[in-house]
């Protein structure tokens, strides 16, 4: 396939497309989205379209709190910093098979903030003592 510029709404489409047909058949995250979250991907697809079209076409038709479902999916799985690992490793590739130019960048970049946001909120809620970095010590009990 022949790589081109993202520069409109139906190449987001198809970016969200093809990364959403790999997180479902992938062996570390799909279950999440098929059988814990059990996503309806004819709802929650379009949500994703406005999602990455905001971010990358300045669209501003996405106007949802992003890390509200993120934050109810959590207390069903503890979703782990390698599931935002892998989360973004497909997203990478996906951008790469078929994108190039500047907003393929800003893709990427994008990802890889929401992926350090997401997993550092969600690492602090499940390992609080883990995640308080020494600056306040934890003691057992108080």
């Amino acid at each position: 396939m022949v790589q081109r510029e993202i520069a409109n709404r139906e190449d987001v489409i198809l970016l969200v497309d093809s990364f959403y047909e790999k997180v479902q058949q992938d062996n570390l995250i799909g279950f999440i989205f098929n059988d814990i979250a059990r996503v309806d991907w004819s709802h929650h697809l379009p949500i994703m379209y406005n999602f990455w079209e905001s971010l990358l076409l300045d669209s501003h038709n996405y106007g949802r709190n992003a890390m509200e479902p993120h934050f109810r999916l959590n207390k069903l799985i503890p979703l782990e910093p390698a599931f935002f690992d892998r989360w973004l490793e497909l997203f990478e590739a996906t951008v790469h098979e078929l994108f190039t130019g500047t907003k393929a960048s800003l893709a990427i970049t994008r990802a890889r903030s929401i992926k350090g946001i997401m997993a550092l909120k969600m690492d602090r809620i499940n390992h609080p003592a883990a995640s308080n970095n020494g600056d306040i010590p934890v003691v057992p009990g108080k």
